[in-house]
């Protein structure tokens, strides 16, 4: 389970940008992370610089 953080994006800001994430390419790997958690990675760190 995620922590939540006031930077999390929504479910309905999720439902927006999710459109926009790349689907994995075919062959090779499955994708083994949760694309959500990333954004919501990026967007923790991006509010804590000064």
């Amino acid at each position: 389970m995620n922590p939540s953080y006031p930077s999390n994006l929504t479910l309905q800001q999720w439902e927006l940008l999710s459109g926009l994430i790349p689907q994995p390419k075919t062959g090779g790997r499955k994708r083994s992370v949760d694309m959500q958690a990333i954004i919501n990675a990026i967007l923790y760190s991006r509010s804590h610089i000064d």
